[in-house]
């Protein structure tokens, strides 16, 4: 598996793996997981991503965005989002009480 160039924006790319580091979280019920040097894997395929957590987070799989474009909103909990770029992801996410954020560099 080979990882897309730190210039490279997921948005520009049908197929695009890069891995950005930074602070994650994630919680739900009595779980709680953070790390201030945590990472997310990003893998893209078309107009699907995923996102793969560090620290045992659970993964957000198959969210689509339209090629051309750096930021969605969820079919989730109001005010879920996803921002990416070449540079930066940002994540805060809701779904059934957890709670997954992330704020992460390349």
């Amino acid at each position: 598996m080979a990882s897309c160039s730190k210039d490279d924006d997921p948005k520009d790319n049908d197929l695009f793996i890069g891995k950005y580091k930074g602070r994650v979280s994630y919680i739900s019920g009595d779980e709680t997981i953070s790390n201030d040097d945590g990472s997310v894997t990003v893998v893209k395929v078309g107009d699907k991503y995923t996102f793969n957590f560090s620290d045992g987070i659970p993964s957000i799989k198959d969210k689509e965005i339209k090629k051309g474009q750096n930021s969605f909103t969820l079919d989730w909990d109001e005010g879920s989002i996803i921002t990416i770029d070449e540079s930066n992801l940002s994540i805060n996410m809701i779904k059934e009480g957890a709670v997954w954020s992330a704020n992460l560099k390349r």
